[in-house]
């Protein structure tokens, strides 16, 4: 027994060991793909940050973000555990399928904060469409015993607590009426294209404009390999992958897109670049920006402004065929005072899109009235 321990002790040395070896002659990355974010950099080392103890907060933070083959590792823990039967990894359940999902807890005062900045926004018509994700619409697939809010509640209490001269753009039925199709992705917290077409059928009556069928598009598969945001949280290499699908029109649409950050002009909706990327999500409307403005070969004179988070961006391509101009602001990213922008522009229609779990947390939307 004793011979066994000093095995067993010698073996855990010359693991850790060569772990150390191998983080020594391993470059630190700048940005990780699988989790979408910069990564910590080794910190200055100061007198004075070492007696505050900032240095060794800052350092443990550069040890764990360039622990050498950090993804191996925790992709190994998370399927070790899956297959002995945790429900869960980093707050994203293992559901039947292959689905993963996050959990929706009770909302906080932020929602009813947020549901009164849209209600006290004066400038033009107003529009609002709040989406359940997918643990809302297959809470049939969670594991036994987890645990998640009712999302139907929520979208419920926002729609009622609206002012009456808002205009609510119901979206959870038809999506809950089609579960059966692939209207989310799995690995993902977005809807996907097909989701997205279902939420902008709904979205033709109220903003007065006819849907395009599905027949008036060609659908094409541009990817086959895609892990979403649920993925790289849970890390799970049993995970399948989602497929991402364009909805190509077969009439004649054009499109140029701008954005407030500098980077070039597209003169497309989709960014094909990012397919080659982690986050295959950014394929639509190159991601996340502060102000995007999509100018479309229609020419009615009808401009939108969109106030939304990123399930907007699968959204948008269908909209922008029934708009001269549709200009998008998130306002985690963006400052713009919106009616006096919407005065500039000369815009009359805002539509507000937002899940229901970014909708109830989002300090951002106190930006509206400012």
């Amino acid at each position: 027994m004793k011979i066994c321990n000093q095995i067993l002790i010698g073996l855990f040395v010359v693991f850790i060991g060569s772990l150390s070896i191998l983080h020594l002659f391993s470059e630190d990355r700048a940005f990780s793909e699988s989790e979408n974010r910069p990564l910590a950099q080794m910190p200055e080392l100061t007198w004075k940050r070492l007696v505050s103890g900032n240095f060794t907060k800052d350092f443990e933070t550069y040890l764990s973000d360039q622990f050498a083959k950090k993804e191996l590792w925790t992709g190994i823990k998370a399927s070790t555990e899956k297959a002995l039967g945790k429900q869960e990894n980093n707050g994203i359940y293992f559901g039947k399928n292959g689905y993963l999902f996050e959990r929706f807890d009770k909302p906080g005062k932020q929602l009813s904060t947020n549901i009164g900045y849209i209600n006290q926004f004066s400038a033009g018509n107003k529009y609002v469409m709040i989406a359940p994700t997918s643990i809302g619409i297959y809470p049939e697939k969670l594991p036994k015993f987890a645990y998640t809010e009712a999302e139907k509640h929520w979208i419920d209490f926002v729609q009622q607590q609206l002012d009456t001269s808002v205009n609510w753009i119901d979206v959870y039925h038809s999506l809950l009426e089609s579960k059966e199709e692939p209207i989310y992705f799995k690995t993902d917290h977005h809807w996907t294209t097909h989701g997205a077409y279902i939420a902008y059928r709904n979205a033709a009556s109220p903003l007065g404009f006819s849907a395009s069928g599905k027949d008036d598009y060609t659908v094409e598969t541009v990817s086959k390999n895609f892990l979403g945001t649920y993925d790289a949280k849970a890390n799970d290499f049993t995970v399948k992958a989602d497929r991402i699908d364009m909805y190509k029109p077969k009439f004649d649409a054009s499109h140029t897109v701008e954005f407030d950050d500098g980077t070039k002009t597209l003169s497309s909706l989709y960014a094909w670049d990012f397919l080659q990327k982690r986050d295959q999500y950014a394929f639509f409307l190159n991601g996340n920006h502060g102000k995007v403005v999509i100018r479309s070969s229609v020419k009615n004179g009808r401009k939108l402004l969109v106030v939304k988070d990123s399930y907007a961006h699968a959204l948008v391509p269908f909209l922008a065929n029934h708009f001269e101009e549709i200009h998008m602001i998130d306002l985690r990213y963006s400052r713009e005072k919106l009616d006096s922008y919407m005065e500039k522009e000369s815009i009359e229609d805002v539509l507000f899109i937002y899940n229901i779990a970014t909708f109830a947390a989002d300090p951002n939307l106190i930006w509206l009235n400012q």
